[in-house]
C-alpha cells in the first residue's frame, strides 16, 4: 500500500523543532525548517502529529503490517519486529518524552476544536508513556499505548503468544518479496524470545516473577510449543500452503522448518530454562501490591486503564453499587421466565448447563456455534440505521482462537482490519470447551467484539484514514475502546434485539453486571489484597458464570492489574455524556448523531471525551 495521506506534505511533517532523538531517528532540511516557521499553525500541528507517526511505526514495525502499511516506503518495516530488549525501552521512554517536548511548543489556542482534541489526546498517552518510565515492569512502550504487562511471558503475554498467530493472520504475502520479509521474521522471532529471556532473568534478581499459577499455565505453553513437531508449526505450514497457493517456487515450508530446528527452538529452550529458575518460588499472591513500590504502579495502571483518576475505592464501589443494580433487572427477567428459585447467580449457573444453550463440545458444535455468531452479526447489521449514519462497511470474519494459545487465550477478543481494507477484522471467540459460550450469551459477545462494537469503531479509522491523522490508529485508549464496546451492547438492546429472546436479554444484562464485577475484583486483587480464590468466587457466586471462564478471567486480571476497569468505566462515561447531551438539546438531540460523535473522535481519553460532546451538542443546537 502507499503511504497514507494525511493532506500534509512530508516537507512541512519534517519542518519542526525536533529533540535531538527525533532528528536521529528522521531526516530534515534547513529549508524545510524555514518553510515551517511560515506554515499555519494547523499545518504545523498536522505535521507534527504525521512525524510522530513514522517514528512510532519504525519502533513498532508490526503495527505498521496491522493496519497494512508496510509496503511502499514503509516496506523494510515488513521483515522487522520491535526491539524487545532494555535498548527498545529506552527508545521508548525518549520517544514518549520527545513527543510531549515536541506538544509543548504548540499554542493549542491556535488550533480547530478538532484539533484541539487530537491534541488533548496524544498529550494524555504521551504522558502516560513518560509515568512509565518510572517502573522497571511498567513501561513508556505499554505507556502510550494504554495496557500493562508487568511480565514479559505470561500465558496471555509473549511472543509465543503473539507471534505464530500474528504471522498467520496478519503478514500478507502477496510477492515473493513478502514471502521473503515472513522468513526475516521467523529468525527474529527467536531473537525476541532472547530478548524476553533476559528481561525474564533481569526481573527475577530484582525479585519480580509472575505468580505460581500463571507460571504454571504459562510454562504449560512454552513446552506443549516446543514439543510440537517443527513440520506442524503454524510457523511453517503457513508460510508453505500460501506460497503453494500462489504458484511460487521455492521450499519455504522447508526454509522455515530449518530455522525454526536452528534458532527458535534453541531460544525456546533457553526461555524455558530461564522462566522455569525465575519462578521456581513464585507465590500464589495474585495483585502487583506485592511488587516494589506495587501500590503506586496500581494507581499509575488504574489512570492508564480508565484514563480517570479515580482511586480504587471509588472504582470497588461503583462496581459494588452497579452490580447490585444490573442484578434487579436480571431477576424481573428469570422470573418471568419461570426462574425464581435461588440467587440471580444461582438462576444463571443453571442457565448455563440448560441443554438448550449449550452447543456439542465436538467440531460440529463449534462450527454450529461460530454460525449463530455470524447470524447474529447479520441481524445487527439490520439495526444499524437506528443508531448511526456512518454507514460503514466494516467486514467481519468470526474464528476459534488457535488452538494452541487457546489455554491462555482471552474467551473473546478481536483484531482490528488493516487500513488498507486488505485485511478484514477478525473476531474471535475462545472454543477450548463450547460450554464457555452458551448460546443466550452470543449475541451481546457478537455486538461487543463485531458490530457495533469494536469491529465498527475500527472500521471507521480504517474507512476514512484518508481524512484522519495516522496517529488516531496508532493509539489505543483502553476506557474508550472497551466502553464503546459495552455501549455497543447497550445499544443493540435499545433497538430491539432481544425483543423476542428474553434469555438473550439475560446474556446482555449478565455481560454488563460482569464488567461491574471486574471493577471490583480488579481493585480486590491489586489494592485490597484479596486472594485469588476469592476473586474467582466472587465472580461465580455473582455473575453465575463457570468456574473455568472465571479462573481464567482472574488470571488476566493478575497480569493486566486495570484493563479490565477500563470496561464499566468507558461505558459509565460514555452514558453520561448521553444523558448531558440530551438534558442539553431536548427534542433536538438525536441518538444517531450522537453516537457518531463519540466514533468519529477516533478513541480518546475519557477525560476528553466531553469536549466533543461540548462540540456535538454546540452544533446541533445551531
Amino acid at each position: 500500500m502507499t503511504a497514507v495521506s494525511t493532506g500534509v506534505d512530508r516537507r512541512e511533517a519534517l519542518a519542526l523543532t525536533f529533540s535531538a532523538a527525533a532528528l536521529a531517528a528522521a531526516p530534515g532540511t534547513a529549508s524545510a525548517a524555514a518553510k515551517a516557521v511560515a506554515a499555519t499553525p494547523a499545518k504545523r500541528f498536522s505535521g507534527m502529529l504525521a512525524q510522530f507517526a513514522e517514528e512510532l511505526l519504525r519502533l513498532s514495525p508490526e503495527t505498521a503490517t496491522s493496519l497494512g502499511l508496510d509496503s511502499g516506503r514503509r516496506l523494510a518495516l515488513k521483515s522487522q519486529w520491535g526491539d524487545g530488549s532494555a535498548v527498545g525501552e529506552a527508545r521508548w521512554s525518549s520517544q514518549v518524552k520527545s513527543m510531549l517536548a515536541r506538544l509543548a511548543t504548540v499554542n493549542r489556542a491556535t488550533l480547530s476544536p478538532a484539533d484541539q482534541i487530537r491534541y488533548d489526546t496524544v498529550k494524555h498517552a504521551a504522558s502516560m508513556g513518560v509515568a512509565g518510565t518510572k517502573w522497571k515492569f511498567g513501561g513508556a512502550a505499554g505507556g502510550w499505548n494504554g495496557g500493562t504487562a508487568p511480565y514479559p511471558v505470561t500465558q496471555q503475554d509473549g511472543a509465543l503468544t503473539a507471534v505464530p498467530e500474528f504471522l498467520d493472520s496478519q503478514h500478507q504475502i502477496k510477492n515473493r518479496a513478502d514471502a521473503e520479509a515472513y522468513v526475516a521474521r521467523v529468525a527474529g522471532f527467536a531473537k525476541l524470545l532472547d530478548q524476553e529471556t533476559a528481561t525474564i532473568t533481569e526481573q527475577a534478581g530484582m525479585g519480580i516473577a509472575p505468580p505460581n499459577f500463571i507460571a504454571s499455565n504459562a510454562l504449560g505453553q512454552l513446552k506443549g510449543y516446543r514439543q510440537t513437531a517443527i513440520a506442524e508449526q503454524k510457523l511453517v505450514t503457513s508460510i508453505a500452503e500460501r506460497t503453494k497457493a500462489l504458484g511460487m517456487a521455492g521450499d519455504w515450508g522447508g526454509r522455515v522448518s530449518k530455522l525454526v530446528a536452528s534458532m527458535v527452538y534453541p531460544a525456546l529452550d533457553r526461555q524455558i530454562a530461564a522462566f522455569a529458575k525465575a519462578t521456581e518460588k513464585s507465590t500464589d499472591v495474585a495483585g502487583v501490591h506485592k511488587l516494589p513500590d506495587g501500590d503506586a504502579y496500581y494507581q499509575w495502571a488504574l489512570k492508564l486503564g480508565t484514563t480517570t483518576n479515580a482511586t480504587a475505592a471509588e472504582v470497588h464501589a461503583i462496581g459494588l453499587e452497579q452490580n447490585k443494580a444490573i442484578q434487579a433487572r436480571m431477576d424481573t427477567i428469570l422470573k418471568a421466565q419461570g426462574m425464581t428459585q435461588g440467587s440471580v447467580g444461582d438462576r444463571v449457573q443453571a442457565l448455563n448447563k440448560d441443554p438448550r444453550m449449550l452447543y456439542p463440545d465436538t467440531d460440529a458444535g463449534r462450527a454450529d456455534l461460530i454460525a449463530y455468531c455470524n447470524d447474529r452479526v447479520e441481524a445487527i447489521r439490520k439495526l444499524m440505521p437506528g443508531v448511526s449514519r456512518l454507514g460503514l462497511k466494516a467486514p467481519l470474519v468470526v474464528k476459534r482462537v488457535p488452538i494452541d494459545i487457546q489455554d491462555g487465550a482471552s474467551l473473546g477478543y478481536m483484531n482490528f482490519a488493516s487500513l488498507d481494507g486488505s485485511r478484514p477484522a477478525i473476531y474471535y471467540i475462545n472454543l477450548k470447551s463450547t460450554s464457555l459460550w452458551p448460546k443466550y450469551q452470543i449475541p451481546t459477545l457478537t455486538a461487543h467484539e463485531g458490530v457495533p462494537g469494536h469491529t465498527w469503531q475500527g472500521a471507521y479509522l480504517a474507512e476514512h484514514h484518508a481524512d484522519l491523522p495516522l496517529i488516531s490508529s496508532l493509539m489505543g485508549f483502553n476506557a474508550f475502546i472497551e466502553g464503546w464496546a459495552l455501549y455497543a451492547e447497550q445499544l443493540m438492546d435499545e433497538a430491539g434485539l432481544y425483543a423476542d429472546d428474553p434469555f438473550g436479554q439475560v446474556g446482555y444484562l449478565q455481560a454488563q453486571q460482569f464488567r461491574a464485577c471486574r471493577l471490583v475484583v480488579d481493585t480486590g486483587l491489586h489494592a485490597m489484597k484479596w486472594t485469588r480464590d476469592q476473586a474467582i468466587d466472587f465472580l461465580v457466586n455473582e455473575t453465575g458464570k463457570g468456574r473455568d471462564a472465571m479462573t481464567s478471567e482472574v488470571d488476566r486480571y493478575s497480569v493486566s492489574p486495570g484493563q479490565a476497569c477500563g470496561y464499566k468505566m468507558g461505558h459509565n462515561e460514555i452514558n453520561k455524556q448521553r444523558d448531558r447531551a440530551k438534558a442539553a438539546l431536548g427534542n433536538k438531540f438525536d441518538l444517531a448523531g450522537f453516537d457518531d460523535t463519540v466514533v468519529k473522535t477516533g478513541g480518546v481519553p475519557l477525560t476528553v471525551l466531553g469536549t466533543a460532546v461540548d462540540q456535538y451538542i454546540a452544533g446541533a443546537k445551531g
